[in-house]
């Protein structure tokens, strides 16, 4: 029985289940008598690229489908940044432990901005503004941890690194995927985005920063509040004033950020831009 309907013909399930019971021999064991779709060799060739971008971008949406999930406010922040009191493990020398124990307050801001949405959230029966990181730790742990506090659903978006960590524990375990390809993860940030939290953090922030923005300012996305967590931060780290003046921007694209510092002036904005 298909999703959408009876259908005469086998499922693709029962034709996997069928070809374990097939006798062993050299025809049955043989590469090319593999069912296409249970082939890996065959799905991992170069060829293939085009059908694993689709699947990759249909495999979350689907499940999102499922679930009823309609938007999200994405957090992009630093995996490195330690929760309060806990070690600055990514420190290199004394100067970024001292900077990175400093910084360990946006953890706790990203916390608190994750439980203000997913309580609104709930009213929604979490359809709408469902909290969404990149899975991993630090600010992205924070997001998703917020959530769990509140007890809702929270999905990361993880992907496939030389140094890459397992997902961190808070993701809720049937909205946690895996990506290969960044373009497809970035896509499935953005698709469903009512708002971006973005925290400091390094240059995979400022690469989901400056795509988000390229979008909004090129109109290729409507615009949505793009709240900057840490002016002082943000300011040092990006001089936004300096591209307008040298006329490389338009002036009214500094607008495009809005500099908050606490949770709650981060929530403010965005119900104030929703009138929720």
């Amino acid at each position: 029985m298909e999703k959408n309907g009876w259908t005469p013909f086998p499922h693709s399930g029962e034709d996997i289940r069928h070809a374990e019971t097939v006798p062993d021999t050299p025809q049955t064991r043989a590469p090319a008598y593999k069912l296409a779709f249970t082939d890996q060799d065959f799905l991992t060739r170069r060829e293939l690229r085009p059908v694993r971008l689709q699947l990759e971008l249909l495999k979350p949406e689907m499940i999102f489908e499922d679930r009823g999930i309609k938007s999200t406010v994405v957090l992009f922040g630093g995996a490195r940044i330690p929760e309060p009191g806990g070690a600055a493990w990514a420190a290199k020398n004394e100067t970024q432990k001292k900077n990175l124990e400093a910084n360990s307050r946006y953890y706790e801001e990203a916390r608190k901005f994750a439980r203000l949405c997913s309580q609104y959230s709930a009213s929604t029966y979490y359809r709408e503004f469902v909290i969404v990181t990149g899975g991993g730790p630090g600010v992205m742990e924070a997001g998703n941890r917020g959530a769990t506090d509140v007890g809702a659903p929270t999905i990361g978006l993880n992907i496939v690194l030389p140094h890459e960590q397992a997902p961190n524990q808070y993701v809720t375990p049937d909205l946690c995927f895996n990506f290969h390809y960044f373009a497809i993860r970035k896509m499935h940030f953005l698709m469903r985005a009512k708002a971006f939290a973005v925290f400091p953090g390094g240059f995979g922030t400022m690469d989901e920063l400056f795509e988000t923005m390229t979008l909004i300012q090129t109109g290729r996305m409507e615009r949505v509040p793009l709240l900057m967590f840490g002016k002082d931060f943000w300011t040092k780290a990006i001089n936004i004033e300096y591209l307008a003046e040298q006329g490389t921007i338009s002036p009214a694209d500094v607008e495009l950020l809005t500099f908050v510092d606490t949770a709650e002036e981060a929530w403010d904005k965005i119900r104030t831009f929703y009138e929720l």
